[in-house]
């Protein structure tokens, strides 16, 4: 597309450093977007040297976020992982067998294609009031909007086709089904993380973080998982170091990183 023209490196960037487009940072968490989570816990896992272009601008997809990389432009996050471990020969999950793999996709298919929708209702359809008044800068006409939309997408997709009571208890299901592969280890496929991780902590920290308190899943996440809710807490530890210097808490200040 002419409108993402690639840039020089060495002028308009850095040589062989990921320009990193994606959404402003949010209240209580890096992202609004469980996907801009994921994709710079990934960067972050894989020590990629990145920086952040925060800005509402999406990339070649119409989707956020979007990378710029030696005049290369990527979307898509799973798609721009892939990528970028092709390119620079990187195996996060190289300690996995066949089977440990297959499971993963498995796990990185549900969070991404079907607990992402389940979160995106419970914040801008079913509690689209509290979220504009807690969770949100944005005008009530644009949230509003977002509303709108994510019901007319939601149904499409199928799952919104189910009663709210539905899509709650399917949340529920879908943390409970982690948690209960989780068990005891420290990661999903043990001692240290591997990429299903990047995607999984991406979305199930908007149910920590980013959806109203009257969510049921967000207190189900507290009292009924508690080892995933703590698994959360140890990929902030790891990979987020400077998670306060990222958050606006309740966008009270501004984020420095």
């Amino acid at each position: 597309m002419a409108f993402f023209k690639k840039k020089e490196c060495g002028k308009d960037y850095p040589k062989d450093t990921v320009i990193l487009h994606q959404f402003p940072r949010g209240p209580y968490a890096p992202s609004m977007s469980g996907f801009c989570i994921k994709l710079e816990t990934f960067l972050r896992m894989a020590n990629i040297p990145y920086q952040n272009v925060h800005a509402y601008k999406t990339g070649p997809k119409g989707k956020s976020p979007w990378i710029e990389y030696n005049g290369d432009v990527m979307a898509d996050s799973q798609l721009i992982m892939s990528f970028l471990s092709d390119k620079l020969e990187i195996d996060l999950d190289k300690t996995l067998s066949k089977e440990q793999r297959a499971t993963a996709r498995a796990f990185q298919k549900m969070v991404d294609e079907y607990t992402y929708w389940s979160v995106l209702l419970e914040r801008w359809v079913y509690h689209r009031g509290e979220s504009c008044k807690t969770i949100t800068k944005l005008p009530s006409l644009v949230v509003w909007e977002i509303g709108r939309r994510t019901k007319n997408m939601a149904y499409a997709h199928g799952i919104g086709r189910h009663t709210q009571q539905e899509v709650d208890l399917n949340l529920e299901a879908d943390l409970t089904a982690l948690s209960d592969f989780l068990g005891d280890k420290k990661f999903m496929f043990g001692d240290e993380p591997t990429e299903v991780d990047c995607a999984i902590f991406g979305q199930v920290s908007q149910v920590k973080y980013h959806v109203p308190d009257a969510v049921k899943a967000k207190q189900f996440l507290k009292d009924c998982v508690p080892n995933l809710d703590a698994y959360c807490e140890r990929m902030k530890e790891r990979f987020w170091p400077d998670w306060d210097e990222c958050v606006t808490n309740g966008f009270t200040k501004e984020a420095t990183k």
